[in-house]
């Protein structure tokens, strides 16, 4: 497997934080971004300290998204495209976030 493409995924986090954590590679799964969502720093920043508020942008890119074996999720970030967060819309309530992954290349 390509490791690559892989991330470890938390679900319901509250902060980038919590996202941050050393975890065995071994529990990373596979994903596929098929949104780009590209926020102004304070906006991302206002992302990251808490994830737990509803945000149209989530919410305007959930039926693109699918937790299947390959996770389809919308990938946030500020300035920089090289770090950011993968995000799966919580299930029920698409405006929030399900399941997030921190990536950085």
């Amino acid at each position: 497997m390509d490791r690559r493409n892989t991330a470890y995924f938390i679900k319901y986090p509250r902060v980038l934080g919590e996202l941050m954590v050393l975890h065995d590679i071994a529990n990373e799964v596979p994903y596929e971004i098929v949104k780009d969502i590209r926020l102004q720093p304070i906006d991302y920043e206002n992302f990251y300290t808490d994830m737990t508020v509803e945000r149209q942008f989530i919410e305007d890119g959930a039926d693109l998204c699918e937790n299947g074996e390959i996770k389809k999720c919308l990938f946030v970030h500020g300035r920089s495209a090289n770090e950011g967060i993968l995000v799966l819309p919580d299930p029920s309530e698409k405006a929030y976030v399900g399941w997030a992954a921190y990536i950085k290349n």
